[in-house]
C-alpha cells in the first residue's frame, strides 16, 4: 500500500508519553447532570462547527486522549488519503496479538449509562420508538447533550475531530433515492425514516428549538460509529472509533473488561503503513452498508441478489432469505437463491403439495429429493432468476442515463458514490446474467 498522502501526526501518543496524573474522568469532572432535558439546547459555550466543510481537529484529539488516559501502541497513527476520511494505521510492522489501544471505561459513551442519565424524562420518547431503536436513541441524546455543552463538555475535542460530511441515507435527498435501484432505495428510505423517528421522539421530551442539522449530525455520528458490546449495550469509543471497516479483512479485535475498559489487539501481522480495520457489518450486502454507513464495500466476492418479497413466510427465512441469497463476482448463484425461487415458483404454479414437500426436504436435509425438484422445475426457476436479473439491470441502465444528464456534484455531492455503487452492482449482475443465459 502506498504511504498516505497526509499524516496527521508525526508521532502517535505512546503509553510512555502519557501524563503521570491524567485528568479526572469525564463523569467525575462533570458531576451529576442537570435534571431537565429541556436544557439540552441551552448554548453556554462555543459548539462544534458541524458545517460539511469544517476542518476536523485531529492534533487536539491526540492531546485530549492522552490527558484522559487513552493508551496507544507506538505504531498507532491517524492518517488520511484524501483529507476527509481519517482512519487508524500502523506506522510500523505490527505482529499478531499485539496491543493497539486501551480506552478507559469512563471515557466511553454507553447507551445503558445514557438511559440512566436521562432517566424518566425520556420515557415518553422511548415509548414512541421501536424497541430496537432504544440503545442508539440514548447515545443520540448523549451526543446532543455534549454538543450543546460546547467547550464545557469533556468530550468536546473528540466531537470536534469527528466527520461533518456523510454520504449515508440519513444525509441523502429525494434525488439521491431516485438514483438508486429499488432494493438500495428501499434500504436507504428505511434508514432515513429511522432518523425521522428519532427527531419526532425529541418532541416527547420537550426538546424545543432543535436544529435539524445538529440532530442529523448527532444521528450520523451514533449510527456510523457505535459498537455493540457483549450483552447488548451500544457504545461510542473515542479513538477506538477510528478503525475503518475491513469487511473480510479484519486486523483488530475489540474486547472489554468488567470495568468497561476497552482493549484493541491486532488479530494478525499487519505491515507498516497499512490501515487497522474491524468489521462494521455484513460485507455481502453493499447496498445496506451504503444506506447505513455511507461507503461502498467491495471486499466480498458475494453480494446480495436484491430479490425481495413484501410478506416473506417463515419457510423463506428457513431457506436462507434474504441473507444467504447471494450472487458471486464470477457470475455464480448461491444454492439458497435457487431454493427460494423454486419454492416461490411452486406456489405460483398452484402446486401446494409439491411446495410443502420441497420445503420438508429442505428441513430434513434430504438433498436427493431437493435435487429431483430442482431438475423437474429447472426451466421455471431459471426463468424466474433471469427475469429478476434483467429487471435489476434495466433499472440500473435507466438510472445511469438519468444520472449522466443530472451530474451536478455541487448540488448532489453524494451522486458519485451512488453511481459507483450502481456500477458495482451492475458488474456483478451482468456476469450472473451471462452465466444464467449459458444454462439456457
Amino acid at each position: 500500500m502506498a504511504p498516505p498522502l497526509l499524516l496527521l501526526a508525526a508521532l502517535a501518543v505512546a503509553g510512555s508519553a502519557f501524563q503521570a496524573n491524567p485528568l479526572p474522568s469525564p463523569s467525575s469532572r462533570r458531576g451529576k447532570h442537570h435534571n431537565s432535558c429541556t436544557k439540552l439546547l441551552a448554548s453556554i459555550a462555543t459548539t462544534v462547527d458541524i458545517s460539511e466543510n469544517a476542518q476536523r481537529d485531529i492534533p487536539s484529539l491526540y492531546d485530549w486522549a492522552a490527558n484522559y488516559g487513552v493508551q496507544t501502541a507506538e505504531s498507532f497513527e491517524l492518517s488520511t488519503d484524501d483529507g476527509v476520511d481519517i482512519f487508524a494505521i500502523t506506522n510500523q510492522n505490527l505482529p499478531a496479538n499485539a496491543p493497539v489501544l486501551q480506552i478507559p471505561g469512563d471515557l466511553i459513551m454507553s447507551g445503558n449509562n445514557a438511559r440512566m442519565e436521562f432517566g424518566a424524562e425520556a420515557s415518553a420518547a422511548e415509548r414512541a420508538l421501536k424497541l430496537a431503536d432504544h440503545p442508539t436513541f440514548y447515545l443520540f441524546l448523549k451526543v446532543l447533550r455534549e454538543y450543546e455543552l460546547g467547550e464545557q463538555s469533556p468530550w468536546y475535542q473528540w466531537l470536534n475531530s469527528l466527520p461533518r460530511f456523510f454520504a449515508n441515507a440519513a444525509s441523502m435527498t429525494d434525488f439521491c433515492f431516485s438514483c438508486l435501484p429499488p432494493y438500495a432505495a428501499k434500504q436507504s428510505q428505511l434508514e432515513s425514516s429511522r432518523l425521522k423517528r428519532f427527531e419526532n421522539a425529541l418532541d416527547e421530551i420537550n426538546f424545543p428549538g432543535r436544529n435539524p442539522e445538529v440532530t442529523k449530525w448527532a444521528y450520523n455520528i451514533v449510527t456510523t460509529r457505535y459498537q455493540e458490546k457483549p450483552g447488548g449495550d451500544y457504545v461510542l469509543i473515542p479513538m477506538g472509533d477510528y478503525f475503518n471497516h475491513g469487511g473480510n479483512e479484519v486486523d483488530v479485535s475489540l474486547s472489554y473488561d468488567d470495568n468497561g475498559n476497552c482493549y484493541a489487539y491486532s488479530t494478525r501481522d499487519v505491515p507498516a503503513g497499512q490501515p487497522l480495520r474491524i468489521c462494521y457489518t455484513d460485507p455481502t450486502n453493499p447496498s445496506q452498508t451504503l444506506a447505513k454507513y455511507g461507503f461502498l464495500d467491495e471486499s466480498s466476492p458475494w453480494t446480495y441478489c436484491k430479490w425481495t418479497t413484501e410478506e416473506p413466510s417463515s419457510a423463506l427465512f428457513e431457506m436462507g432469505y434474504p441473507s444467504s441469497m447471494l450472487f458471486c463476482n464470477d457470475g455464480s448463484v448461491s444454492s439458497e437463491c435457487w431454493d427460494v425461487l423454486l419454492y416461490e415458483e411452486l406456489g405460483k404454479m398452484g402446486s401446494p403439495s409439491d411446495q410443502q414437500a420441497f420445503y420438508q426436504a429442505h428441513i430434513n436435509g434430504d438433498e436427493a429429493t431437493k435435487a429431483n425438484y430442482h431438475q423437474q422445475y429447472f426451466a421455471q426457476t431459471l426463468g424466474a432468476l433471469q427475469n429478476h436479473v434483467s429487471y435489476i439491470l434495466n433499472e440500473l441502465d435507466e438510472r445511469a442515463v438519468w444520472e449522466r444528464t443530472s451530474m451536478d456534484t455541487v448540488k448532489h455531492p453524494r451522486l458519485p458514490l451512488i453511481m459507483t455503487h450502481n456500477e458495482f452492482v451492475r458488474g456483478t449482475f451482468l456476469l450472473v446474467q451471462q452465466n444464467l443465459n449459458n444454462m439456457g
